[in-house]
């Protein structure tokens, strides 16, 4: 299986709140990736590209291969931060 992913990275549960309301109320995904993210993706969106079941760290892993796709899940807590996660396709 391989999947395309995006997310923002940021440090606390409730800044990645406030972002994934942003969202829900019609900003634009990589606009705020670009702004907030913490993660080297942000510069593109947030955009990860694809990847495979471990290749990511497993709560990541858990959302991109067992969530439904194009739904913003998340806060998503990982030794890294704070991940508002989207998966763009699975296959």
């Amino acid at each position: 299986m391989i999947a395309c992913a995006r997310h923002i990275l940021v440090k606390t549960a409730a800044e990645a709140e406030k972002l994934k309301k942003r969202i829900q109320q019609g900003e634009d995904f990589a606009k705020l990736a670009k702004k907030y993210s913490q993660c080297p993706s942000g510069k593109k969106g947030g955009d990860l590209g694809e990847f495979r079941p471990g290749q990511m760290v497993k709560a990541f892993d858990q959302v991109v291969f067992k969530k439904p796709i194009l739904e913003i899940h998340g806060p998503v807590k990982t030794q890294f931060g704070f991940h508002l996660i989207q998966t763009l396709y699975r296959n």
